[in-house]
């Protein structure tokens, strides 16, 4: 029973933050959404749901299904480039894994709108990359990188590979090495030895990561906008728009209630996946 209290004390302090400065705030969202404004754009408090329904107009279907889009590609573009980074270190980085791992996550220390604007000023028209793709003669009136579905998604990765990195060191570090030796062993190349041995032990890794990028990088609005423009707009810039332009602060609330609806099936999916997988481990 002490114990039980004293975990019960430890807890509270969390919970009363959590209260505080997520539940509380989401209730507040949450009734901001069933409200509509006054004729000052003031929100106003009542029953009207057919803000949510608003948000499933056709009008915002592109918008809704580029953002998609773009968090599905950031997330396969990080696994493709943050699995071999993370099985170099695992498997191969020897004393080095603290460093190369801290190597990793450095950059990823500096805020986020720092680095996207570093980005902004690397790929302008006249920026780094088209600087030097002029001084070697390559090009001559230089190529648009910036407000271009690639530069979004590019910030996107950038943004968000260490998620992907980290997950993925973790599942395949544990691994134990002799597997794959006895994958060898069984006379499987290396692409049979991935696919029944690598894969599937690092595969809560993978969803793990999978799941910490898409997240985010489905309600990023700082790529879109910086590296990107109205054509690139994703939800989260729309909902930017809805509360600062538009000033239309009910359907704001209704994007976001819906995004977060959505993310958390996502959630719910992955744990469910986790803990069944916890389960098949245990046995």
């Amino acid at each position: 029973m002490s114990e039980n209290r004293f975990a019960h004390l430890m807890l509270a302090p969390a919970g009363v933050w959590l209260l505080l400065l997520f539940a509380v705030p989401l209730g507040i969202v949450l009734a901001v959404s069933l409200g509509t404004t006054d004729p000052v754009y003031q929100a106003v408090y009542g029953w009207h749901p057919g803000n949510f329904a608003d948000v499933f107009d056709p009008r915002f279907a592109p918008i809704l299904l580029r953002s998609l889009l773009y968090a599905v590609a950031t997330v396969v573009l990080c696994l493709v480039i943050g699995y071999p980074i993370a099985y170099y270190i695992a498997r191969f980085g020897g004393r080095w894994k603290t460093l190369l791992v801290a190597v990793v996550v450095l950059p990823f220390l500096v805020n986020y709108l720092i680095r996207t604007y570093a980005w902004v000023a690397i790929l302008s028209d006249e920026g780094l990359v088209n600087g030097l793709l002029e001084d070697l003669g390559l090009s001559e009136t230089g190529i648009r990188f910036l407000n271009t579905p690639w530069a979004v998604i590019g910030g996107l990765v950038y943004g968000y590979l260490a998620f992907m990195i980290l997950p993925l060191y973790a599942a395949l570090d544990r691994m134990d090495p002799a597997l794959i030796e006895a994958g060898k062993d069984l006379y499987g190349n290396r692409w049979q030895t991935f696919r029944h041995v690598t894969w599937p032990a690092a595969f809560q890794g993978v969803a793990a990561g999978c799941v910490l990028v898409f997240l985010p990088a489905l309600g990023d609005f700082i790529s879109a906008q910086l590296l990107g423009g109205p054509d690139t707009y994703m939800i989260g810039n729309l909902i930017q728009q809805e509360f600062l332009e538009a000033q239309n602060w009910p359907f704001g609330a209704a994007l976001t209630i819906v995004m977060m609806g959505f993310l958390l099936i996502w959630m719910l999916a992955y744990l469910r996946s986790a803990a069944r997988a916890d389960r098949e481990g245990a046995l």
